[in-house]
């Protein structure tokens, strides 16, 4: 009995955990990154196949937990039929950064309303002071450093 109490404790757990990542369209994305806010808004394009795009995420995840200047969200582009990938990807990582799912597989019909220079390669990352309106895009993948100087940069 006490194993089948764990067991079901344990998958109730995994379950609270994955259910993190919701599944959005183009126009929640954008009222995101219009969206009023103190805080700088740090918004990074990945998905679980890109090896470069997870090499970044602790960089990302450590100054979500370490800022509180700024809001982290990473938009996963997966297919929403992964949708548990994802979730299972974001749980084995420990992931507390705000995770959504874009689906929106026309990726010639968004991305120029993220940054008219991206050509959709990923990693990418949008970093936006929503106080003074600077901007700077990314798509490459970020070293040790670069958000700080990013942050920075939109400050001014």
């Amino acid at each position: 009995m006490r194993i089948l109490t764990f067991l079901v404790l344990f998958l109730a757990s995994q379950t609270t955990a994955w259910s993190q990542t919701q599944v959005i369209k183009i126009d929640k994305l954008e009222a995101l990154i219009n969206a009023p806010s103190d805080k700088v808004q740090i918004i990074n394009f990945w998905a679980t196949w890109c090896a470069p795009c997870v090499k970044e995420l602790p960089l990302l995840e450590k100054l979500n937990a370490d800022n509180a200047d700024v809001n982290v969200t990473l938009i996963n582009l997966d297919f929403a039929d992964k949708l548990e990938k994802v979730n299972a990807f974001v749980a084995r990582k420990n992931m507390k950064a705000t995770v959504l799912l874009l689906d929106e597989i026309d990726y010639n019909s968004w991305i120029d309303k993220v940054d008219k220079g991206w050509g959709g390669a990923i990693p990418a990352t949008l970093i936006i002071n929503p106080k003074n309106g600077h901007r700077k895009f990314l798509d490459k993948e970020l070293h040790d450093g670069d958000l700080e100087k990013l942050i920075a940069e939109v400050k001014q």
